[in-house]
């Protein structure tokens, strides 16, 4: 579980730096933003939950990290779903639909329960 956390902080890390630190090669790949501080609020709110997740350790912390991961992955997946049949984003937003399923995908697998006798 803390290395699902990790990955999907460091992913999600980039993800919100990205915009922040290069606006114009991010509208190269996903197209151009009519509202820039929205890029920017969900970058940052990005780049928070991957920190959260990128320093979670113990038990407790990693059962929020799953629960942050999830709940991000579906909204950012729900989004894309939504929005790029409708044409309001771009189709490039498929790309991280198929990253956000593959989170939830993950998440799913490392909470799965458990026989006795595993390992």
């Amino acid at each position: 579980m803390r290395r699902l956390a990790q990955a999907q902080g460091v992913f999600n890390v980039v993800s919100g730096v990205w915009p922040l630190v290069s606006m114009r090669t991010f509208e190269a790949v996903y197209g151009p933003k009519n509202d820039r501080w929205l890029v920017h609020t969900v970058a940052g709110l990005l780049t928070t939950v991957g920190c959260a997740q990128l320093l979670s350790r113990n038990p407790v912390q990693l059962r929020v990290a799953r629960v942050v991961g999830i709940g991000t992955a579906a909204t950012l997946l729900t989004i894309d779903a939504v929005y790029v049949p409708k044409r309001r984003i771009s189709r490039m937003y498929l790309q991280d639909a198929v990253c956000e399923l593959g989170w939830l995908a993950g998440w799913a697998w490392v909470s799965r329960p458990r026989r006795a006798g595993r390992a």
